[in-house]
Formats: C-alpha cells, structure tokens, sequence
C-alpha cells in the first residue's frame, strides 16, 4: 500500500501531473503514442500497479450488482416521489416544477432536480420500479467512483478501494441508493464538491472551485439548505490551504459563491418571478412561496423544530426527553434507531482523522494531504454536529449524507498509518482504530439479539485479535502484517456487510425507511416501536415502516402500469440470519409501527400509500379523460397511490402533510362547478393531518355534505357531479 506523498510538490502550484506521473515511461506500454480505449480502460494510469484498474472496475461491478440485486422488490419505493416523477414523464411543465400530477396542482415539498433524472428514465422506458430506482443505482454506483478518485490521486489505489468499499457496504448507501428519495443525488453531488476542491488544492485552479459550486448548487436543488451545511469548511480549508496568493484565494471564493448562485438559483428565480396563478402551488409553504420553503420547512425549522405546516419537533438536548423525531445530543448518531444505519465505523474515521492530522503536522501550509484529511473531516464533523442537535424533522436514512465523509477518512488513515507503521503511535492508532470497530460493532451487532447471534463474536475476537497484531506491525515481517492488517479490514466490514445483504434482500416503501434487521430499541425493534428513541412498544407517530411487505397488495394492483408486485426475490425467506419476526410484522402492513396511520382498504395514510383494487381503479379511470383530475384526496401519499395506479391525474389537497392551504376551499369548489375534479376520495382518520378546522378539513365536510357517497369495495368516494338527495 504505497501514499502518494511528496510534500515538496505540495508546496508550490503544479498540475497534479507533476507529482502523480513518471517524467518518463515505466514501461514499453507506456510509450505508446496512442492506445485503444479499452485496453486503456483496463490498464489504468501508467504509475498505478497492474492490478488497480481490474480491481476498481470488480468493485464498481459488484456494487452495481449488488445494488440492482432484487431492485423491484420495492416497488415504487417512496409512492410520493413516485407520483411526481411520473407526472413529470407526462407534463414538461410539471418536469420542470416538481408537481406532483400531471395537471400542476402541486409540487413536492422539495426542488426538483432529485426528480429529473428519474422522470428523464420513466419517459423513455415506461412508468415501472426498475426505471425509477435504476438511476438512484447509477449514482450510488457514482459516488463510489468519486470517492475512490479522490482518495487514489494522493493515497494510492489500495487507499481508494478500502474507501469505495466502506461506502458501498454501509447499510444506510445501500437503502438510499435504491431509494427515490432526494438523498442519493445529494451524496453524489457532494462527494464531488469535496472531490474538486482538493483539486483546487493541488494547483489553486479557479475552475475546480466553480465546479464544486455548481456541484453544490445543484444539489441545493435536490435538498436545499442541507446541501450548504459543508460550505464552511470546504471554504475554510482552501482560504488557509490554497497555493496561491491571499488576495486571488479571496476572488476564487467569490466566484465559486457566484457559481453556487448562479447553478441553484436559477431554478428559484424563475419560479419566483412566474405568476403563482399559472404554476402549481409550491408544497409545503403556507404562502406559496419556494423561499418560505427553504428557509422555513426545510430551512431554519429543521434545526429549532419550528416547522409550519409539520407534524411536530424533536425533543431536547443532552439526553433530555426526546421528542417525534428523537433525543437531541452528541451521542444521537449511536442511539438505537440510527447506529446501525451508519455508526459503524465513525469511531474509526474519527481516530484516523486525528492521526492523519498528527501525522502531517509539520507539512506546509499547502500541504495537499493534510487539506485532504481536512476537507472529507471537516465535511463529517460539520454534517455529525448539526444531524446531532437539529430538533426537526429528522430520519434516519438522512445519515447517508456522512457516508462519503466516512470512507475516504478510513482509505486515507488507513494508508498514511500503513505507510508510517515503523513507528509506534502509528502502529498503535491503527490498533486503536481497528479496536474501536470491533466493540462498537459487536455493541451494534448485540441489539438483534436474533440476527446472526454468531457474527458479534466473530467481529469481535477478529478484530481485537487484528488489533493485536497491528500493534506490532512495524516489528513484523510483511506478510503477518499484511493478513493483521486484512483480518481487521474483513472484521471491520462483516456487521455493515450483513446489514447491507439483508437490506437488499427487502423491499422499502412507504416516507421513513431504515437499513437492516429490526432492533430492539429502536424503530423496527420486537414488538413494533414508536418514536424513535422511545423504544416503547405499540408506538405512535411517527414510524413509517421499515420494510413495508404490507404494501404488497397495493403495489400487486399496480401491474398495468409496468410495476412488478412487490415482494420479489427469495420465496418466503430472506438473508440468513433475518429476524424471523420482522417479514411477519411486515406483513402486518406496517411492522407496527405507523400507530394507526397507515394505509388500508382504501383509506391511505400520511406516510403510506392507500391500498388500491381493480374496482376503485376502474371507477377512477372511467371518462377520466373529460376531466383535468379524476379525483382528489387528503394528503400526497393517498393521491400517489391512486394517481400511480390509473395513470390519471389525482389532486392532493394539502400537499404532502394535507396541511397546506392549497386548494383554498373557494378554490375547490371552483374547480368542481367547472367539472375539473370527477370524484373525491374519503381518507378517515389516516389521510393526512389536515384536521380542526384546516383547508383540507372544510373541504372534506364539505364534500362530505354536498355530493353522493360512492363505495367501491372498501373504499369510499363522493361524486363531485352528483350532489346527495336532500
């Protein structure tokens, strides 16, 4: 395992060529004027050992394997998105905005740029599972590719694959990069921005900055203010760090700012500046308004839990009483519900960051090493501080946001401490490190007790007994310290290995999901959980389902469009070692967990979609096309499920929570006097959390007063051309 490693080239502004190439050819190969581009491919840069591009391409087709690997098993995955995206393959203009039926009543509560590339795949191969969740494969495949670039130029090939292989193997990447939520392009774009800026820090280019600005103004348009949350450091460390004079560092700063302007808003411009009366409402905001949205829902409100239109704050700090989305602390990342999505080996990244720091203490200020270990450690620091005290909206699946920040520091550590093992801090910081993985992993492996009760011990007597031998490793000849070595990056790896083969063995629907086996404690536990904690049994909101199999009958209705039953892969079983209690609770339709808000027999829920049969489909399709929507509901996740199974526009009053005053029930009645609206479904108790005396509640009693009741199997529906005999 060799580090790139010349302090000298660091110091001054050169081409990263000069450094990472041979003034001369190694061999007759490279001497070639010209090469055909596979065997190009394949052979990868002159100065890297023959073995690192065969080995770079096995990983990134495994992880492409193992990511598409039962892939339709989820179904349309989050049927929120799902519905958007489909939209968006119908009507550019909803493309364009995010709208969540073809016929632009409303846009998601996010920008859309998370959406275009899944509507983009839909519109060419047709509305199913695999075209809207490949794409989320493809850039989880991509982010491992940046990551192992990024660590390979200055650490070596060996370097980048342990890095690409922590990320591809932690439970969480492996949920989210199968998921249609907006979190996998914003890991990928942020992989990138810290990518481009350590090439600005090897030679003080301008045009690294600006692109790592347009990395992150994009992915503001995935995620909006989450995707600024590393600005700081990234700007710090190359306004200290940079190669170049103070004064040009200060210009380039203010022009990858420009960038970022300039790539994200854009997009808020136009919708800004476009009459509100001629686009869809904007989801989530109160005053229709996409900046109300990002500095309130989705902005400020994340973090003081002041979140008009939601459904409720965190809890307090410092182990105090928790609140709907968990107790607030430093230690939330380890807690029950999360640890085993992403915690695994943050205790290692932490320990190698400090010896990385350690190590190249004495390195110039423009030391690019040292800028790397920066960059990726302050990007987890900054992200770890504020997931841990934010007392918003929280999910566990926003934790992959630190996966990219976690493998490279474990790629980087690993290799600078290798190649310094002689001496005895190194040595034992990596001791240190592998020792850290093996408890904490035998600690998050012990909280499913069911769950292959045999690979806790296995990690931990592997690790302690790698830790051992790393101690000596400057002492021992290098193959024993090569298999010490081996023995602790294989034990590191089994706990999020397993976690990661038994998420992909499951399908994932429904607003909140979580990776791997039920744990006791925590979301998914023995008995079912409430909020994530609480660990309490029969719990309430929030809680959406970890592996929702209970929307197998909702999924199985949507076969006309191209969409698979979900459920797929192995018949009646699972990974080895699955908790054989979860499938059962899943089958429960939400592994009770949703306290009474899930959806069934039509009703739908907040977090899930509602239950749709043959004869509720064909009512909706009937002379859908006189009308602009063949039927509104309370509450997104209800439309979607009506909207993805007819392929019709569905209204969803109130957006995504059905507490957006969107429409205004002057509005509706509008819309059903000029014959636009055919039917209105009932929701009950579990369609949204518009109730009191909200827009969607004087809609519903309303319509509940004026029209005729339909039933159609278990659901029920008002015709809004029929008004009830008096």
């Amino acid at each position: 395992m060799t580090v790139h490693h010349d302090e000298r080239a660091e110091g001054r502004a050169t081409r990263p060529e000069t450094w990472a190439r041979p003034s001369a050819p190694s061999s007759p190969e490279a001497a070639e004027p010209a090469r055909p581009l596979p065997r190009r491919l394949w052979r990868g840069r002159p100065e890297d050992p023959r073995w690192a591009r065969p080995a770079l391409l096995a990983l990134l087709l495994v992880t492409t394997a193992l990511y598409l690997w039962n892939l339709s098993a989820s179904g349309y995955a989050n049927s929120f998105y799902s519905a958007a995206v489909q939209a968006g393959s119908q009507s550019w203009k909803a493309f364009f905005f995010g709208s969540l039926d073809a016929a632009n009543a409303i846009t998601v509560d996010k920008p859309p740029a998370a959406l275009w590339p899944m509507a983009l795949s839909v519109r060419l191969f047709g509305l199913s599972s695999w075209a809207i969740l490949v794409p989320e494969v493809l850039m989880g495949v991509g982010t491992v590719a940046v990551v192992y670039a990024a660590v390979r130029r200055r650490f070596g090939p060996a370097a980048g694959l342990i890095a690409g292989a922590v990320l591809a193997l932690t439970p969480v990447a492996a949920l989210m990069f199968r998921f249609n939520n907006p979190d996998a392009m914003l890991a990928l774009l942020m992989a990138a921005a810290c990518y481009l800026v350590i090439r600005a820090l090897e030679d003080g280019r301008t045009r690294w900055l600006l692109w790592a600005g347009a990395a992150i103004g994009l992915a503001f348009l995935a995620k909006t203010l989450q995707a600024f949350l590393i600005l700081p450091p990234l700007a710090l460390v190359y306004g200290v760090c940079a190669p170049v004079t103070v004064r040009k560092r200060l210009g380039q700063l203010a022009a990858a700012l420009a960038a970022i302007v300039v790539s994200g808003g854009w997009w808020v411009a136009v919708v800004e500046l476009w009459p509100a009366s001629s686009r869809p409402y904007i989801g989530g905001s109160q005053n229709n308004s996409f900046l109300e949205l990002t500095f309130g829902y989705n902005g400020l409100g994340r973090l003081n839990g002041d979140e008009t239109g939601s459904v409720g704050g965190g809890g307090g700090g410092g182990g105090g009483g928790g609140g709907n989305w968990g107790e607030t602390g430093w230690d939330r990342l380890f807690g029950s519900s999360i640890g085993g999505q992403i915690s695994w080996l943050i205790p290692a990244a932490l320990i190698l960051l400090v010896a990385g720091l350690v190590a190249t203490r004495k390195a110039e200020r423009t030391s690019v090493t040292r800028g790397s270990f920066l960059v990726w450690g302050g990007a987890l620091l900054t992200t770890m501080l504020v997931f841990s005290y934010m007392q918003g909206i929280f999910h566990e699946y926003y934790t992959v946001a630190l996966a990219p920040y976690i493998a490279p520091l474990i790629g980087m550590g690993a290799a600078l401490l290798w190649q310094k093992r002689s001496e005895a801090w190194a040595s034992l910081a990596l001791a240190a490190a592998t020792t850290a993985t093996a408890a904490w992993g035998y600690v998050l492996l012990n909280r499913s007790s069911d769950y292959l009760p045999w690979l806790k011990w296995l990690v931990l007597a592997g690790g302690l007994t790698a830790a051992l031998g790393l101690v000596f490793a400057g002492r021992l000849g290098r193959r024993l310290a090569l298999g010490a070595a081996g023995l602790g990056l294989v034990t590191a790896l089994a706990g999020p290995a397993a976690y990661t083969l038994t998420t992909l063995n499951e399908g994932h629907t429904g607003s909140i999901v979580t990776a791997g086996p039920a744990v006791a404690g925590g979301r998914g536990g023995p008995g079912g959980g409430g909020a994530p904690g609480d660990g309490g049994p029969g719990g309430g909101f929030p809680g959406a389902g970890q592996n929702q199999q209970g929307q197998q009958g909702q999924q199985g209705q949507q076969n006309q469009q191209g969409q698979p039953p979900q459920g797929g892969g192995l018949p009646g079983g699972g990974m080895p070692g699955q908790n054989p209690n979860q499938n059962q609770n899943q089958q429960n339709g939400d592994g009770g967990r949703t306290g009474g808000m899930g959806g069934g027999g039509g009703m739908g829920g907040l977090l899930n979609g509602a239950s749709v049969d043959s004869e509720a489909r064909k009512l909706l399709e009937t002379d859908a096309g006189q009308y602009t929507w063949a039927a509104a509901a309370i509450g997104a996740q209800n439309a979607a499920s009506y909207q993805l199974s007819t392929g019709v526009p569905v209204m969803a009053v109130g957006g995504f929570n059905g507490t957006d005053p969107s429409p205004t029930l002057a509005q509706f009645k509008k819309y059903v006097a000029e014959g636009e609206i055919h039917y209105f479904i009932a929701s009950g108790a579990g369609g949204g959390m518009g109730g009191g005396d909200g827009t969607s509640s004087r809609i519903t009693a309303w319509v509940e007063a004026t029209f005729e009741k339909v039933t159609v199997g278990s659901a029920t529906f008002y015709d809004l051309t029929r008004k009830a005999s008096a």
